[in-house]
């Protein structure tokens, strides 16, 4: 009976089952991720080789006017060492890491998720997911609300195939219109990529759309000679400041 029960757990019988359980889902970048792994033992005794948790978002490819969607792994930790978990037995495991500043906020449709997994050798693995609210950190927030006070207002925020911050295959890109203020005339977008330093810091890649006048103008929109790339970092020091110096910026290019 326990060869029999061996067998049906290699195939997912029967086997152990894994639920991560987090201390709390809503998380800034930067911030420790802290829970606890709870493992039920099946049917029979399985041996296991450790306990991973990944860290998942999705990003957008466009091929031919076509988008399809793909997952990107940001990091993954392991928790345990091999240990034996018995017929039934139930075990806690805690955990703790620090989620990575490259991780993208939740915004749009942009999703993240930890996928927890146990490593059992010549068996199928049990799995678990657990999506979580990720937060901007605080000079993120500022900036973001420092655009709306400027009277640009967010068109889509989306994480798009190309070669972000150590090394991953995308970035997350927010679009913003103008709808009031000064700018409503003078530019048709802006477009915000983050690079995050710190949680006290961040790297700002902005791409200005100006709005094209008169016939010259019309021509270099279509040659695209109407965008300007503009890079600079914003620290927590500068958040009162932030709008006045993101205003001059603008203005700059317009």
């Amino acid at each position: 009976m326990s060869l029999f029960h061996k067998m049906l757990a290699s195939i997912g019988i029967g086997a152990a089952k894994v639920d991560a359980k987090l201390i709390s889902e809503r998380l800034m970048i930067g911030d420790d991720v802290q829970g606890v792994v709870d493992i039920i033992g099946g049917s029979s005794a399985q041996e296991i080789d450790h306990i991973y948790i990944s860290l998942y978002t999705t990003y957008t490819v466009e091929i031919d006017d076509r988008k399809s969607t793909r997952h990107a792994l940001i990091g993954k930790w392991r928790i345990t060492d091999k240990f034996t978990i018995g017929a039934h037995e139930r075990r806690q495991i805690p955990f703790r890491f620090t989620l990575p500043i490259e991780t993208p906020i939740s915004v749009g449709r942009t999703k993240v998720w930890l996928h927890t997994g146990l490593d059992i050798k010549q068996a199928l693995d049990p799995t678990d997911e657990d999506y979580i609210r990720v937060e901007p950190s605080p000079v993120m927030t500022a900036v973001l609300a420092a655009v709306e006070q400027l009277g640009f207002r967010l068109r889509e925020a989306e994480c798009k195939k190309a070669r972000g911050a150590n090394g991953l295959p995308f970035v997350q890109e927010f679009e913003y219109v103008p709808k009031a203020g000064s700018f409503r005339s003078k530019l048709d977008e802006i477009e915000l990529v983050f690079s995050p330093i710190s949680k006290d810091e961040v790297e700002i890649y902005m791409q200005i759309d100006r709005r094209a006048r008169g016939l010259g103008s019309l021509l270099a929109e279509a040659m695209d000679l109407d965008e300007s790339h503009v890079r600079f970092r914003v620290t927590t020091a500068e958040i009162a400041q932030l709008p006045q110096k993101l205003s001059r910026l603008l203005q700059s290019y317009c």
